[in-house]
């Protein structure tokens, strides 16, 4: 959280820690060190807070610290800084006492600090000035003109105005060559008269053009205004597509917005649908469906996601803004990140090992229980290190794309104990004793005696059709074995890891990668940085 609690046994020794550390750096950040204050009574006061403007640059922390010190006990003392660390003009002292601020503001408000002049006041807090601000609003005597014609100099535009009350100035502003920039103010002396010329002159015409006048506002106070009114605007949207705007992809470049709209009509009444395209006019592979019901886009999300339109199975989602993906991406970085070195296991990003292995001694650093499937527990000592793992392209996944049913003993595991594990065909076979084992136990003939070169036939045969009639887990296990070679095939040292970490993806793009080399190679490649990252750190 960026701060943090040091307690000594001695009174005199923080002393000395406070006198010695404070505003020193700690990895390039000057840190402020003060004594912790448990009463909150105290830090929320603020009668002892002063404000301090316009302050030189070159001034920083320590420099207004010891420039305050002497007029009482400081609690907290800073300069604030810009998002590049530099100096904004302005700063905070918390003193002790009420007294100390007050002897502070008496004897620096109006010097010269660095050849600046200083103003030093009572800080007050933001809604205080808030407050303040709005009255002030309210009782407005200064204008602004806008849409002015080119003609109009400042006699002109005070006798413009001057028919609502008594006025103190009028000006046109102008460029460095004199020449009317179309805009100017009027600043009356009672708020009364410039209420009246507003109400009168806005948006009336003069000289064929329509003046604008309003309240004359600050450059910050119309950046906030103008702010406010785009995220009220935003928010406003936001609520009304909430739920109902579906986000799609993956689809053929030949889908347009007649053909997107035509697919997902049956599900209710579509207010629009979009296929967003380049500036080539080409389709970037997604796009957009509005519904009028969130009921029927729940619909159209259940029915349509995963479906396969053309050749490719759909992605159907809600729409998130952009902050909220960016948000939910980085959240999947650091859930992966999280990994203290490679190939050890982290609860939301597991590691995938094919049926019949066990991880290499080590991988873990708390042990835990491993969960077989589809094959008996090795010996101790017996586990194969990650270049026994069977070469890309000898790891079998079922010609139907259905993995054969879980056993329901130990005699049955150990008669189906695997692929790998049995020594089939080009697959690893392990050391002798496992191998003995495992012959001993009764053989039935299943896919696993088929020949390798069914590996490929099998991985092209499986589609969502094949996974919409499985088990979640099984979708997963199946959708593994599947993506395992491929992965060994361009790292077999981290294929494992890197599996665990693509099947927390949804199965509508776990099936494009086994489908589309280079998207899987693109996902390998960024996987590889995540966990190189890790290990750097």
């Amino acid at each position: 959280l960026g701060y943090a609690y040091v307690n000594f046994h001695n009174h005199s020794d923080g002393e000395r820690a406070l006198e010695a550390l404070n505003y020193t750096e700690i990895k390039d950040r000057a840190c402020r060190i003060m004594w912790s204050q448990r009463d909150p009574s105290l830090r929320k006061d603020g009668s002892g807070n002063i404000f301090i403007k316009n302050l030189d640059p070159s001034i920083d922390n320590k420099a207004l610290h010891d420039t305050f010190a002497a007029f009482g006990n400081i609690l907290s003392c800073k300069v604030a800084p810009n998002e590049n660390g530099d100096s904004l003009g302005y700063g905070y002292v918390h003193y002790e006492t009420r007294e100390a601020a007050d002897l502070a503001i008496e004897n620096v408000n109006g010097m010269l600090l660095n050849d600046t002049k200083v103003f030093v006041g009572h800080h007050v807090s933001r809604h205080e000035r808030q407050k303040r601000m709005a009255e002030q609003r309210s009782q407005f005597t200064n204008l602004y003109v806008k849409f002015l014609a080119p003609e109009i100099d400042d006699a002109e535009l005070d006798t413009m105005f001057s028919k609502y009350g008594e006025i103190t100035s009028a000006i046109v502003q102008r460029d460095e060559e004199g020449v009317s920039r179309g805009f100017g103010f009027v600043n009356f002396k009672d708020h009364e008269d410039a209420s009246k010329a507003l109400d009168g002159l806005h948006e009336s015409e003069y000289k064929d053009q329509t003046l604008f006048v309003s309240r004359a506002q600050k450059k910050a106070e119309r950046n906030e205004e103008l702010r406010s009114q785009y995220e009220q605007s935003r928010n406003e949207k936001l609520s009304k597509y909430q739920g109902v705007n579906l986000y799609v992809k993956n689809f053929e470049d030949d889908v347009d917005d007649d053909k997107l709209r035509q697919e997902f009509a049956p599900y209710g009444v579509i207010t629009s649908a979009k296929v967003m395209r380049d500036e080539k006019g080409q389709s970037r592979g997604f796009g957009f469906v509005c519904f009028t019901a969130p009921d029927e886009a729940s619909k159209a999300i259940a029915e349509m996601n995963n479906r396969i339109l053309g050749n490719k199975p759909l992605y159907v989602a809600l729409a998130q803004r952009r902050d909220q993906r960016r948000q939910q991406i980085e959240a999947t970085k650091r859930q992966w990140q999280g990994v203290p070195q490679m190939g050890a296991p982290v609860f939301g990003a597991p590691i995938y090992y094919p049926p019949g292995y066990a991880p290499p001694r080590g991988m873990y650093q708390n042990p835990r229980p491993v969960r077989w499937q589809g094959a008996q527990a090795p010996i101790p000592g017996q586990y194969p290190m990650p270049s026994q793992y069977p070469a890309p392209g000898q790891y079998p996944v079922p010609s139907n794309g259905v993995r054969p049913a879980r056993p329901r003993n130990s005699r049955q595991a150990g008669n189906r104990g695997g692929y790998a594990a049995r020594g089939g065909r080009g697959g690893y076979r392990g050391n002798s004793r496992t191998a003995q084992q495992t012959s001993a136990q009764p053989q039935e003939a299943s896919q696993a005696d088929a020949p390798a070169a069914d590996v490929e036939q099998s991985a092209s045969v499986l589609t969502a059709a094949s996974l919409a009639s499985m088990e979640p887990e099984e979708q997963k296990q199946v959708l593994g074995e599947a993506l395992y070679p491929l992965i060994a095939a361009l790292e077999e040292e981290a294929a494992p890891k890197i599996t665990g970490m693509l099947l927390e993806m949804d199965n509508g793009e776990l099936l494009h990668l086994i489908e589309n080399p280079e998207a899987l190679k693109a996902k390998v490649v960024e996987a590889i940085e995540v966990l190189k990252e890790e290990t750097t750190e």
